[in-house]
């Protein structure tokens, strides 16, 4: 990896999509084809046997593979050659069967999807984790009072439980869609040079093939990319939310606001000339993250226009682009449970910038509470006025309101913070509510 992989990146998941962790994915595919073949009687069990013994990674060599790919235009050419020539040392019958009636391709998409099927498996437990993190900080902070910003600007006050509710929705949404998209993804390859199939893989042989992948069994979808466009097209919203996420935190952070910060560390988000500085780091890799995934995205949904049964070049052009968009989706997702882990949150602070316009974000209160006595729209541009006079002679909203006898009897009520954050509690109790309500199903 780069010299930014710690930064950018997971290790875990970095780990899994090594070359060896690849080659070895191939490796179970070749060896399940024999064993399929063997179950319904197309080969023999001890050819199958034998054929599944050298599907060892250790018989591999990895270095020779990476150069010989450029000869083949694909790793399960040279990887066969390999496997054959490991198989015919151990028995010469046996070695007839190595990749036996199969593709290339059935052997690298089903690899591919033996790796999406572990992905995948970390994503979900990752995003449970953050989903935790998320309903802890929403229950702690359900009625902590901050101002509601529209256009940047500050608009009226809410609850910042209610913001992270927002975001709890957001990555549950991510989790569903995963959920609901694995029954297309998890599926096998294996149907021949033109996805006809042939005499040695019939749909017998998919079907034995898949159950021992524990994957689904499936027709050709060699040049139909489909299923892997949903799935990096998935990510590709999951890694925005996560990025929506960042962005909200560091705007947070800025010194103007001061609401909330990143977890404190030693070391971290430092300026290399201004000793005072705490930077957004964590938020940082995150956003560049949720910046680069989208083009990825591009890249995949560009490759989906395949030639005939099968493509020269937009195959190709998938391999690395989905990879590198799981291992940034990754390295995002394991930076965001760290941020909302170690949030701190300036209440007091929150309190305070409400006061920064003195007390014209609770315009729309009393313009509200003037429609039933003297109409809307009178009491729209009375209130209007009130505020342009408010700006202009740097007074609080309610002194100028009270100067130009507008007459509430509710009138600090209408100013009161906690009175002005609409439904907030009840939508986070509703939130919160719906996911317990899914856990509990599950």
């Amino acid at each position: 990896m780069s010299l930014y992989s710690e930064l950018f990146y997971s290790s875990e998941v970095n780990e899994l999509f090594s070359d060896q962790n690849t080659v070895a994915a191939m490796l179970v595919a070749e060896s399940s084809l024999a064993q399929a073949q063997a179950e319904v009687g197309i080969i023999s069990k001890e050819s199958a046997d034998i054929i599944s013994n050298c599907c060892q990674i250790d018989f591999i060599d990895i270095e020779k593979l990476k150069k010989d790919i450029k000869l083949g235009g694909n790793a399960a050419i040279p990887l066969v050659q390999q496997l054959t020539k490991v198989v015919k040392s151990k028995d010469f019958e046996a070695s007839k069967f190595v990749h036996f009636g199969a593709t290339s391709q059935d052997i690298v998409d089903t690899g591919s999807i033996l790796q999406i099927t572990q992905y995948i498996n970390v994503l979900e437990s990752k995003l449970l984790a953050l989903k935790a993190e998320l309903i802890k900080i929403t229950k702690k902070h359900k009625n902590t009072v901050m101002v509601g910003r529209t256009l940047l600007q500050q608009a009226r006050p809410i609850t910042f439980g209610l913001k992270t509710s927002a975001w709890l929705e957001g990555v549950c949404r991510s989790m569903d869609r995963l959920v609901e998209m694995k029954a297309r993804l998890l599926v096998v390859q294996l149907s021949g040079a033109v996805g006809s199939q042939n005499k040695n893989i019939s749909n017998d042989v998919i079907n034995s093939f898949a159950q021992f992948l524990g994957l689904s069994p499936s027709f050709s979808w060699q040049s139909q990319r489909d299923n892997l466009n949903e799935f990096g097209s998935k990510l590709g919203i999951l890694t925005g939310s996560l990025g929506k996420i960042a962005r909200d935190v560091s705007l947070l952070m800025q010194t103007e606001v001061g609401e909330v910060f990143e977890g404190a560390a030693e070391g971290k988000g430092g300026s290399s000339t201004m000793p005072h500085k705490r930077n957004p780091v964590t938020c940082a890799a995150i956003l560049a993250n949720a910046t680069r995934v989208p083009h990825l995205v591009g890249s995949m949904l560009s490759a989906m226009i395949q030639e005939h049964e099968r493509s020269a070049g937009n195959w190709h052009a998938e391999w690395e682009v989905l990879t590198e968009i799981m291992l940034l989706t990754a390295g995002s997702l394991e930076k965001t449970v760290e941020l909302i882990e170690g949030l701190e949150v300036d209440e007091k602070r929150m309190l305070t910038n409400i006061e920064i316009t003195q007390g014209l974000i609770f315009a729309e209160n009393v313009s509200l509470a003037l429609a039933s006595k003297i109409g809307k729209i009178q009491a729209h541009e009375l209130v209007e006025k009130a505020c342009k006079n408010a700006i202009s002679k740097k007074k609080h909203l309610k002194e100028v309101l009270i100067e130009n006898n507008v007459e509430l009897e509710n009138l600090d009520e209408l100013f009161n913070p906690e009175n002005s954050i609409g439904n907030s509690m009840d939508i986070v109790d509703a939130i919160l509510l719906s996911q317990s309500r899914k856990d509990a199903k599950l």
